[in-house]
């Protein structure tokens, strides 16, 4: 099964995330979506399943704060914000705990960081941010095979954050 994971997007899809997703499975957004008009064009490439983020409203985006899912050989968790290796937020240590994932998917950073989390034995995995707003440079997105493992990991980058102005030089 092939997954494209995204997050904050603060309402903001660029077209070239479905050019990207397109041979995926199902899409995975890992929060701060913006607004429902961005969820729609996801599902309606894809199955996606999603996270509401701090900026969503979780009853008009209609997506839980938490997601467990289980692909292939691994249990996935997804939550917006969880903290960074090995130091989570005490929701998250619980979350773990009580699920034991084998992959903790988050956003809110905007900083893409995927790396194997030896102390609480997960792989921890942000696939940056998507959208426009924030102070990333550069927007970005994950792409992966699961089954028994996880394969064929891609990073994907969209392009700045933001248009740049170019002005001509005098002469």
């Amino acid at each position: 099964m092939r997954i494209g994971l995204i997050s904050d997007t603060h309402s903001y899809l660029d077209d070239k995330v479905l050019h990207y997703f397109q041979q995926c499975d199902e899409i995975w957004h890992a929060g701060d979506v913006g607004n429902r008009q961005v969820l729609t064009q996801l599902q309606a490439a894809k199955p996606t399943i999603a996270v509401y983020g701090n900026i969503d409203d979780p009853h008009g985006l209609d997506a839980p704060e938490v997601q467990v899912l289980d692909r292939g050989a691994k249990r996935f968790l997804m939550i917006h914000i969880a903290g960074r290796p090995p130091k989570y937020n005490s929701h998250v240590r619980n979350l773990l705990s009580c699920h034991r994932p084998d992959v903790l998917i988050c956003g809110h950073s905007h900083i893409l960081k995927v790396e194997m989390d030896r102390q609480n034995n997960v792989l921890y995995m942000n696939p940056g941010a998507a959208g426009r707003h924030g102070f990333h440079k550069v927007r970005t997105l994950l792409r992966f095979d699961v089954g028994d493992t996880i394969q064929n990991l891609e990073v994907i980058e969209l392009g700045p954050r933001s248009r740049q102005t170019i002005t001509p030089a005098s002469s």
